[in-house]
């Protein structure tokens, strides 16, 4: 696969575990920054962060990810940002209300990081990043 180190990757999750698990897993391939929930990952985007792609959990506190994706969403330099929803919740109406906010994929934990891996790929290829 062709080079992706250049791409920028924002995790978000309250699970310190999972953040570890991505962080390990995906710093081969891209570049990786993980903020604790939406609330901290909007304070850095803030001060003029611009992620390639971002992950983000659901359920976290402070800003949920269905709050976070509508805020990316809203503002024009995010509005092709692939997002991708990491959540617990199996439920067929929360994948639908996040794709219907602007998510671009929804997975379901727990996951196969190699997985995940592959799915930011083939939208970073459609989008043509890489």
């Amino acid at each position: 696969m062709s080079e992706t180190k250049h791409i920028n990757v924002l995790i978000i999750d309250d699970e310190i575990s999972i953040r570890k698990l991505l962080e390990f897993y995906l710093k081969k391939y891209f570049t990786i920054t993980t903020k604790n929930d939406g609330e901290e990952a909007l304070e850095w985007i803030n001060k003029g962060a611009k992620p390639d792609v971002i992950i983000a959990d659901l359920n976290m506190p402070k800003m949920d990810g269905y709050k976070f994706t509508e805020y990316i969403r809203s503002k024009q330099e995010f509005e092709k940002t692939p997002v991708i929803i990491l959540s617990a919740n199996e439920s067929s109406n929360d994948r639908i209300k996040s794709l219907r906010i602007g998510a671009d994929d929804y997975m379901i934990k727990p996951f196969n990081p190699e997985e995940l891996y592959l799915r930011i790929y083939n939208i970073l290829k459609r989008v043509e990043k890489i």
